[in-house]
């Protein structure tokens, strides 16, 4: 049988955050729209960017600080197959997390990045 992704590990700014089960990870590159006219479809090209969704839980004495800074940074993206997808310019996008109570203190973290690069481990 062959492995399949199971665990993802996220370093951001070269910090450890353990995750959640369930995070996303869409990988930035060219797409295609369908453009319509007449009988035809035709396709158009856009770049879409790459968007890395995870849940993590805020610890006793950890400063929610060093894990939500509003500047570019690197954002590494392990996962237990061996793929690597490191994005030089990840940055958080959208609101400011929330945390929520009574579930571990939760935290619905999201970036947003270019294409960045994938590395293989055998």
């Amino acid at each position: 049988m062959a492995q399949t992704v199971g665990i993802v590990d996220i370093y951001w700014r070269g910090q450890y955050i353990a995750t959640e089960k369930g995070g996303t990870l869409r990988l930035g590159g060219l797409k295609n729209n369908a453009v319509t006219y007449g009988r035809r479809v035709d396709r158009a090209q856009e770049y879409q960017g790459a968007e890395i969704n995870a849940t993590t839980n805020l610890r006793r004495g950890q400063s929610f600080a060093s894990l939500f800074d509003v500047d570019e940074g690197e954002l590494q993206v392990l996962c237990d197959t061996g793929q690597t997808y490191v994005f030089e310019d990840a940055f958080y996008e959208g609101d400011r997390p929330q945390i929520t109570g009574g579930e571990g203190g939760k935290l619905a973290l999201k970036w947003a990045a270019s294409a960045g690069k994938e590395v293989l481990k055998n």
